[in-house]
């Protein structure tokens, strides 16, 4: 595992000069080298290491650019160094492409992937994705060049794209961070987002049963009703129904009984 605690070169160039005071080769000359060693070279991973660490200011340095939007500095540089480790694996000096030419875009592109798949907080399409950084993109650009923030046509016609694709990117973009349910509604409010929000009505779920059963009572007798009405609605026991009624318990069992095989009965009649 390589760290990013190594001494940074002292560089001629920006980046890939190791300093030769005590004769150490340079960043490009340990990439010559490591391409040059037989995979199965017992020394190569040592090589690799040191070429790696000769450009981590690199990887440092691509990360500092992606800095402050909300994601910590620190997960930012292991993500460059992940993406500067594959561009050293997979580089191939003989194509004549220079390494930071190569390097760069493979860092980037690391750091983007990890924005994309590590900070939404609402999974939405890939193509929102990247559209929401290029919209972020063409804001910071056009606001330097333009001296106010770009319009929604400002940002269509340097993307080449309709309005309403620049809008579709921009709804999409409010799903990049979530708000807490904690959050106040107000500064000197003590209502919390989460109040505002509706919970569920389990009564609903008898709605459709009570417009059913509405005519299907309708069929019952005048006693009937009532004596349901009581038991179910009025929450009183078969001896007081018998009470308010003027007859047996035994016999309010029975209506009870009778009347809810018919209602049974109606309801499947009207479901098929």
């Amino acid at each position: 595992m390589v760290t990013t605690t190594a001494t940074e070169p002292t560089t001629g160039t920006r980046f890939g000069q190791r300093s030769s005071a005590h004769g150490t080769a340079s960043a490009d000359d340990l990439l010559a080298a490591m391409a040059a060693t037989p995979v199965d070279d017992p020394g190569r991973a040592a090589l690799r290491d040191r070429t790696i660490e000769a450009w981590l200011p690199l990887a440092r340095h691509l990360a500092r650019r992606y800095g402050g939007r909300g994601v910590p500095d620190e997960d930012l540089t292991q993500t460059a160094v992940v993406g500067l480790i594959k561009a050293v694996d997979h580089f191939d000096p003989t194509r004549g492409v220079d390494f930071t030419g190569y390097a760069i875009p493979t860092v980037v592109g690391e750091i983007k992937r990890y924005f994309r798949d590590r900070t939404w907080a609402i999974r939405v399409p890939r193509r929102l994705q990247e559209l929401r950084l290029s919209i972020s993109e063409a804001n910071g650009t056009l606001s330097h060049t333009l001296g106010r923030s770009p319009t929604v046509a400002d940002i269509a016609a340097y993307l080449d794209l309709s309005e309403e694709a620049v809008l579709e990117g921009l709804e999409g973009a409010r799903a990049y961070r979530a708000t807490s349910l904690s959050t106040p509604t107000g500064a000197d409010s003590t209502t919390e987002l989460g109040d505002t929000l509706g919970g569920l009505d389990h009564d609903l779920d008898l709605v459709e049963i009570r417009l059913a059963l509405s005519p299907a009572l309708a069929t019952l007798p005048e006693r009937e009703q009532r004596i349901l009405s009581l038991r179910f609605h009025g929450n009183l026991t078969q001896a007081e129904i018998a009470e308010r009624i003027g007859v047996s318990q035994m016999h309010v069992s029975r209506l009870i009984t009778r009347s809810l095989a018919t209602l049974r009965r109606h309801l499947a009649e009207d479901r098929a």
